[in-house]
């Protein structure tokens, strides 16, 4: 399976976990949760990439950036969004100094 593909389907896979019944999967038992258990979540697996990225061991940097990836997925379909939201973003971002897109912000602000 090729990467976009792999998104997608775990998209759907997360999708389909919102009307689940909160005892059949982790994801549906998060949902039910809500918002504030996502985030933590996020924020613990965010805290746990950092941690590997300073042990400096590649395989353990990887599981948690795999982690915090799906964790945020969890919240990108809690909050009606999609992978390819961040993906239009990103492409449009692309060929645009980071300096220039952060100047652009500030005055949309």
């Amino acid at each position: 399976m090729e990467s976009a593909e792999i998104l997608q389907k775990l998209a759907e896979v997360l999708e389909s976990r919102k009307g689940a019944a909160a005892d059949s999967s982790y994801v549906a038992a998060l949902y039910a949760k809500g918002l504030d258990a996502i985030l933590k979540k996020v924020g613990e697996e965010a805290t746990e990439t950092v941690m590997a990225a300073k042990d400096g061991e590649r395989n353990k940097l990887v599981y948690e950036i795999a982690d915090l990836w799906f964790h945020t997925l969890v919240l990108l379909a809690q909050q009606g969004l999609t992978p390819d939201d961040v993906l239009n973003e990103l492409a449009r971002r692309f060929g645009i100094s980071g300096i220039e897109e952060k100047a652009a912000r500030g005055q949309n602000k």
